[in-house]
C-alpha cells in the first residue's frame, strides 16, 4: 500500500508485490510514499507490533521533516515495532495510546 498522486489529487495504490521487512503490505512501503510526496507536511504514527516493519520508513519521514509520535511501551500489547522506530531515531515522540490522537490533532493545527 502506497500514497500515490493522480492529477490534483492524493490516492491509496494497493499493489501485489513481494514482501517487504517481511510484509505484504507493509508500513515501510506506505512510510516511504508519504515521505517522498509530504515531506515535512506530514505526521507518523507507529503502534503496537512485532517486529521493524515502518522504522526504515519512518525513518526517512522523520529526516524530512516529518513529526513522528510512537506508541510508549506501557500501552502496547507487543513493543516491537515502536521500540525498534524509537531505537532508530525515527521518533519525536513516545505517548500512551490514549493521548497519541491528541498530539496527531495539535501537529495539525487543529488543537
Amino acid at each position: 500500500m502506497s500514497v500515490i498522486k493522480s492529477g490534483g489529487s492524493y490516492k491509496i495504490q494497493l499493489k501485489g508485490e513481494d514482501k517487504v521487512s517481511g510484509h505484504c503490505p507493509s508500513c515501510d512501503v506506505l512510510f516511504n510514499s508519504v515521505s517522498e510526496l509530504f515531506s515535512n507536511n506530514a505526521v507518523g504514527v507507529i503502534l503496537t507490533g512485532m517486529g521493524d516493519d515502518g522504522t526504515r520508513g519512518l525513518k526517512k519521514m522523520h529526516d524530512r521533516g516529518a513529526y513522528v509520535i510512537g506508541q510508549e511501551e506501557s500501552s502496547c500489547v507487543v513493543y516491537g515495532m515502536p521500540k525498534a522506530a524509537y531505537t532508530a531515531g525515527a521518533v519525536d515522540i513516545e505517548l500512551h495510546i490514549k493521548d497519541i490522537h491528541k498530539a496527531i490533532l495539535k501537529a495539525g493545527g487543529a488543537e
